[in-house]
């Protein structure tokens, strides 16, 4: 299809322990890394964006998919922007970018994003909370937070590449995502409908979550 996929891979990912960053950890029989490039396996371009030091590692772990390696900067806004100058070139109108430790990410959310871009100039999942909110300090209860109209962000975030772009240029400080980079610049972003397999690696424990959704996802039974 006529897009453009960044897949954001450039972090160390310390926390989810193993020695190597989680991106080049094995997960039901490939690393991270592949599960999350295969799901944009339909894209015109995919760029992964690297920690230079990974770029063997990122080659062995893509052999055979057809994905320019990027290396990215020292934030998370610095390493996007330079997959969307890699991106520039390409001809294509619209972008996702997507964090590679998302590696469960279905082919309907990706779906959803791409057609809302049909109509919008930005487009992002994400699943409402539906939890009771508290505020805490030193392990006591210290309040509650209205939940209405709150949502848990997730990836892949789609733009128009030329304004996503934009925006990142003159953008300057990192941003918790970049879906905030678009709204600074001033872009409407609209929230479509996200998957709670969409789960994003983080800690240990999340990598048998993770390996259980891609087991069912592929049909293999539950361990």
């Amino acid at each position: 299809m006529s897009y453009a996929a960044i897949i954001v891979a450039a972090g160390r990912g310390t926390r989810a322990g193993g020695g190597v960053p989680k991106q080049w950890r094995e997960i039901a029989g490939k690393p991270v890394a592949r599960w999350t490039l295969e799901r944009f396996a339909d894209a015109h371009l995919v760029i992964l964006v690297i920690n230079d030091t990974d770029r063997q590692v990122a080659s062995d772990a893509t052999q055979g998919i057809d994905v320019q390696l990027v290396t990215g900067g020292e934030n998370r806004a610095a390493s996007v922007r330079a997959g969307l100058e890699a991106a520039a070139e390409s001809g294509v109108r619209d972008v996702l970018i997507h964090d590679v430790a998302r590696p469960c990410v279905s082919l309907d959310v990706i779906g959803n994003v791409l057609a809302a871009l049909e109509n919008s100039e930005a487009a992002a999942p994400a699943l409402a909370v539906t939890d009771a909110l508290w505020t805490g300090a030193d392990g006591i209860v210290t309040g509650t937070t209205a939940r209405d109209g709150l949502f848990r962000a997730q990836t892949p975030q789609g733009f128009r590449l030329k304004a996503i772009l934009a925006a990142h240029r003159a953008h300057d400080t990192e941003a918790a995502d970049d879906v905030e980079v678009a709204r600074r610049a001033g872009m409407n972003v609209a929230i479509v409908a996200g998957s709670e397999d969409n789960l994003k690696i983080t800690g240990p424990e999340d990598f048998d979550r993770a390996r259980a959704i891609l087991e069912r996802q592929n049909g293999h039974p539950p361990r």
